[in-house]
């Protein structure tokens, strides 16, 4: 079983989802009660509904408690040094294109896209972990090959 890295923040997150997750539980049970009192259970919709919010706030609430057992909880601001690992804010240089990318690396559970954050879990993230500035990586993507630089990397917080 190995760890999985995730930052103090994203582990409060996680926490705050899981017992909210959990707080919910009364009231589906509530409306699954009251579903089956009205009869029918094949022609219920309110119960089927219940029974399949149910289940995915049951299997959300069996993965989150799975993974937390899982996790290396690291303090960001403890974090340093001149190669790429979990933590490090990397701008890199897409070498056939120019475009330039800035990217922090978390863990897998608390990675946000469009907020500029992705997985060290991730083909980018994984290709740029231990590399330093000025070197070149490359990553195999759905549309091919595409070769990077880092341009720098940041562990400001």
């Amino acid at each position: 079983m190995s760890s999985i890295p995730i930052s103090i923040e994203g582990f409060e997150k996680v926490k705050q989802e899981l017992e909210a997750l959990k707080k919910e539980r009364p009231g589906i049970i509530q409306a699954i009660k009251e579903a089956r009192e009205e009869g029918d259970l094949s022609e219920n919709a309110g119960y089927d509904a219940a029974r399949e919010r149910q289940g995915m706030l049951e299997a959300r609430i069996s993965y989150i408690e799975s993974q937390m057992a899982r996790y290396n909880v690291i303090d960001l601001k403890t974090l340093g040094g001149d190669k790429v690992t979990f933590g490090a804010t990397v701008e890199i240089e897409d070498l056939d294109t120019g475009d330039l990318k800035k990217y922090t690396l978390l863990g897998p559970d608390e990675a946000d896209y469009q907020n500029g954050s992705i997985s060290v879990l991730s083909p980018v993230g994984k290709a740029m972990l231990g590399k330093e500035e000025g070197d070149e990586f490359v990553v195999n993507a759905p549309k091919g090959r595409i070769s990077y630089e880092v341009v720098s990397i940041d562990f400001d917080y």
